[in-house]
């Protein structure tokens, strides 16, 4: 027992010391009083307060976490690591388990090449693992990376905890009444249902697979384009995980500690923490059925109330108990702004056009009411990207959620589209609330240009036979401005007048070396400007036209000149008599008559 209290103190002296600087490793080199509204812009106020962020808002729903600090050991294990009690409990501390430390890195992987800005490490994701479940309960997962056994936070009923009423009925937590964290890195279903990932390549989203839930929270992390190398993108970044002073301290302690080293052990064999943010007095326990994992060694539950003795064994029943007072029942919560909207309607959004690759000059609006039509503010409504589509909200998020205003309306932030043409739909929906929502159809059209000209003023010939020198290079502009991605068609054409193609005349070649005198698929790159490949000529001598039409109509036509190729002089007839010398030396000179 001594040695036991001896360790405790020991762990806790340590671990304050490892909170403080962490937390002062922090403070060092942060800008003060960051904070992130539910659009990731950024606010000033108090360095020290979290951001004022709903728990349907955040990853977890704010839910119950655990608060263990690292040991002050080393996280490298030591060569008496696993000598006795201390040695095997600080090893395990500090280790990984194999599938779930896999997991992390193969997340990071995946971030550095979709969103290489973020800079996120796995470490953080090791941090917020060990905090939300221990590691997945010290690696008690399949060979897959699913757990064991689904791992549950309680239900987030508003007693004790957040108010979250089911939004998955059921799916993913089994409770159709309240949400709950679901999986080893503790997702709340309305949260999973768009930022859940597949991190394995099975196919499925699922929260309780490490892979999976270790991808999700990585992107969770690095949504609003934030900068986990700046510490103040790191702290907004936590704290939109589970919005909790404590909860981020305790992440950066963790954090600090995996980044001096760590070392991978077998599955199922990591430490469960011990000490939940929910179980101190004046918390309410978790639902039946989700209660908290025992702590290793000790007894979970309350102590068992002793039994009278059996008449005749001469111990002396337990003294009559005086009944408790008569309680007065709670008065009834009033009900929250959410609680009053009966259903959203369209708050005057004009037509979702835009080009690919442009911002959407329309942004959707959208009113909360009641049953009576009364506007209703601050309640949460979440916009929800739906179809096939890279179209994003500013950031790269296919979600975003904002909060309406006194005259109950909620604008969300400017759509971006992608480079996938074609029609979606945007859903406006209550967060936290199962009401009539408000879908929007939204629509991107191809990248076109309104100009077409060409580069250089030199004229494009060659002579029969042979190949041009000059490449044509042309320009697509759209509004004064280059226009970058715009599809263009070069084609042969026999005149002016007709657009069939040229069979003779200059040509391109395909793959094949063969002559092609229509070209597709082309494009301009981000300067608007495109080369086309070498064109060749053919024995026709003449003047032709090449035309160039971009997405939208716009055209252009290049004159082409093949000159005869040079006629050789004729050599001259080795067998005909050889002309007359007029080289008076070789006349023949007169004989004398005789």
């Amino acid at each position: 027992m001594a040695a036991h209290i001896g360790r405790r103190l020991r762990k806790g002296a340590a671990t304050t010391a490892v909170a403080a600087a962490a937390v002062a490793a922090l403070s060092a080199s942060q800008a003060p009083g960051a904070t992130v509204d539910d659009q990731g812009r950024q606010n000033t106020g108090d360095a020290t307060s979290a951001p004022d962020t709903a728990a349907d808002d955040s990853a977890t729903g704010n839910s119950p976490y655990y608060t263990d600090l690292p040991p002050l050991n080393s996280p490298a294990p030591s060569p008496s690591a696993g000598s006795g009690e201390a040695g095997d409990r600080s090893a395990a501390d500090a280790g990984i388990p194999a599938t779930v430390l896999d997991a992390y890195k193969k997340a990071e992987a995946a971030l550095r090449e979709k969103k290489a800005g973020c800079n996120l490490p796995w470490q953080l994701l090791a941090a917020i693992g060990k905090v939300e479940s221990g590691q997945a309960r010290g690696g008690r997962v399949t060979a897959d990376g699913t757990t064991v056994t689904p791992i549950l936070g309680p239900q987030l009923d508003g007693n004790g905890f957040a108010l979250i009423r089911d939004t998955d009925n059921g799916a993913y937590d089994g409770n159709r009444m309240y949400d709950q964290a679901v999986g080893p890195m503790q997702f709340i279903p309305s949260t999973w249902s768009w930022a859940g990932r597949d991190g394995n390549g099975d196919g499925r989203k699922d929260p309780n697979n490490i892979y999976d839930a270790a991808l999700a929270a990585g992107h969770y992390l690095c949504r609003f384009d934030w900068d986990l190398s700046e510490p103040g993108d790191l702290r907004k970044a936590i704290l939109s995980y589970n919005n909790s002073t404590e909860y981020l301290n305790t992440v950066l302690s963790w954090l600090e500690y995996y980044r001096k080293g760590t070392h991978e052990i077998p599955d199922g064999t990591g430490a469960l923490p011990e000490d939940r943010s929910d179980a101190r007095p004046g918390v309410t326990p978790s639902a039946p059925g989700t209660t908290p994992p025992a702590r290793p060694g000790k007894p979970s539950g309350s102590r068992p109330s002793p039994s009278p003795s059996a008449p005749g064994t001469g111990s002396p029943s337990a003294p009559p108990t005086t009944p408790p007072p008569p309680t007065t029942p709670p008065p009834p919560t009033p009900p929250t702004p959410t609680d009053t909207v009966h259903h959203l309607e369209d708050a005057g959004t004009g037509t979702l056009t835009a080009m690919a690759g442009q911002t959407f000059a329309e942004r959707i609006s959208t009113r909360a009411e009641t049953e009576a039509g009364k506007a209703v503010a601050k309640v949460r409504i979440r916009f929800t990207i739906v179809g096939d589509t890279d179209t994003t909200f500013a950031g790269g998020e296919s979600v975003a959620t904002v909060t309406t205003d006194a005259s109950g309306v909620a604008v969300a932030p400017a759509l971006q589209a992608g480079e996938k043409t074609g029609a979606f739909a945007v859903q406006a929906a209550v967060a936290g609330r199962s009401v009539k929502g408000v879908p929007y159809k939204v629509t991107v059209t191809q990248r076109v240009a309104d100009a077409l000209t060409r580069v250089g003023e030199k004229e494009l010939t060659c002579v029969a036979g042979g190949e041009f020198a000059e490449p044509v290079e042309v320009k697509a502009t759209y509004g004064g401005e280059a226009a970058g991605k715009v599809a263009v068609t070069a084609k042969l054409v026999t005149s002016a007048d007709d657009p069939a193609e040229n069979d003779k005349g200059p040509y391109f070649k395909d793959a094949d070396g063969k002559a092609i005198r229509t070209l597709t698929g082309l494009r301009t790159g981000p300067d608007g400007q495109l080369t086309l490949p070498k064109l060749y000529a053919d024995g026709t001598a003449g003047t032709f036209l090449l035309r160039l039409t971009t997405a939208g109509g716009t055209t252009l036509e290049v004159e082409l000149t093949v000159e005869p190729a040079a006629t050789p002089s004729p050599d001259p007839d080795p067998s005909a008599d050889p002309a007359p010398s007029t080289d008076p030396s070789t006349e023949p000179s007169e004989t004398p008559a005789a």
